[in-house]
């Protein structure tokens, strides 16, 4: 099987495992809100259907878990498939990528950036991703991860943190092989919050007053001139709890968890490595255990290591924000 076959074979059972991702996540949702307490009345073995061009996926929750299953043991296959043609040309060259600090749209371009140009150097043979965060925006982390998992099909790369990989620092490391930390580095606050400023008491104080024209009642969401109204809460919290269920997938493909072990440690609390060894990180250790994790996936002994500079951000939260970041650090970045 050559290369351009492996690649669409790869996107065919990415787009079904994206699919059958969709499926268990509304089943998750089920069990946490308002949609399992409809449903609950109407069966307790509902059926679900995913269309896809040419192919239909009917399931159950038992029958949802065997396919993903079997789905990632096919990704295991080519992503070794990829690997070996990577590995023809690649030497034994590794490159640490860190990603240190709060992580917002800067950091997001500057990895993106530094993840396409690895791609592009096939005499790169791994990856050590030098995480040092308590995590940052929404999207910027869904985006670096997803830039993290693609670079992972072609070749092996191991998470490392010697202090701190919380929320969206942690999230991001999930797309590595392995993830290797400091026994007493911080690790997990595995949830998302939602920063709302309110300051009309402020305003009012002040003798500030805010004239807002716009087309439609939540046009002005989330603005810091007023509160929330009862709706536009229990928009926030759906939209909390979809970042939330998709945390959850995250840690559980990339740690291979089941579900229920995955919510034991998605209580927004992080833990000492050492105490979460072989659940949440692989193995404990210091930057040279990173490297010898990550010699070993790729076959080889005495690498040579090159270093990317970090990019430095001046990160702050200026307006109401979905985050994935570490509330015991949320107070620093706060606008004053």
């Amino acid at each position: 099987m050559d290369k351009s076959e492996v690649w669409k074979y790869l996107t065919f059972i990415l787009t079904l495992l994206l699919a059958l991702s969709v499926v268990s996540s509304t089943l998750l949702y089920m069990q946490n809100g308002e949609l399992q307490r409809a449903m609950l009345n109407q069966t307790r073995n509902a059926t679900f259907e995913v269309q896809i061009p040419n192919v239909t996926v009917v399931t159950n929750n038992t029958e949802l878990e065997l396919k993903i299953e079997e789905l990632r043991k096919q990704i295991e296959y080519l992503q070794e498939q990829l690997r070996e043609k990577r590995a023809e040309k690649a030497n034994a060259t590794i490159v640490v990528l860190p990603v240190v600090g709060p992580i917002d749209e800067y950091t997001a371009m500057d990895m993106v950036a530094k993840i396409r140009e690895i791609e592009r150097n096939e005499s790169v043979g791994g990856v050590i991703l030098w995480v040092e965060s308590p995590g940052g925006y929404v999207g910027p982390v869904r985006l670096i991860y997803a830039e993290l998992k693609k670079l992972s099909y072609r070749i092996p790369i191991v998470a490392y943190t010697s202090s701190m990989a919380d929320s969206g620092g942690y999230y991001i490391s999930c797309a590595a092989d392995k993830i290797v930390a400091d026994p007493l580095a911080d690790v997990g606050s595995i949830g998302v919050l939602y920063v709302h400023y309110d300051l009309e008491q402020n305003y009012a104080q002040n003798g500030i007053k805010v004239n807002v024209f716009k087309t439609g009642p939540y046009k002005d969401m989330g603005a810091e001139w007023r509160d929330l109204t009862p709706d536009e809460r229990k928009i926030i919290t759906d939209m909390i709890n979809t970042y939330y269920n998709e945390f959850l997938s995250v840690v559980s493909e990339g740690r291979n968890l089941d579900m229920n072990t995955t919510k034991e440690y998605a209580t927004g609390r992080s833990w000492f490595a050492r105490d979460v060894e072989g659940v949440l990180v692989d193995e404990t250790g210091d930057f040279e255990d990173a490297v010898r994790a990550l010699e070993e996936l790729m076959n080889v002994s005495s690498a040579r290591v090159i270093f990317y500079d970090s990019e430095k951000v001046d990160f702050g939260i200026y307006q109401s924000s979905s985050l994935m970041l570490d509330p015991r650090y949320l107070d620093a970045y706060l606008r004053r």
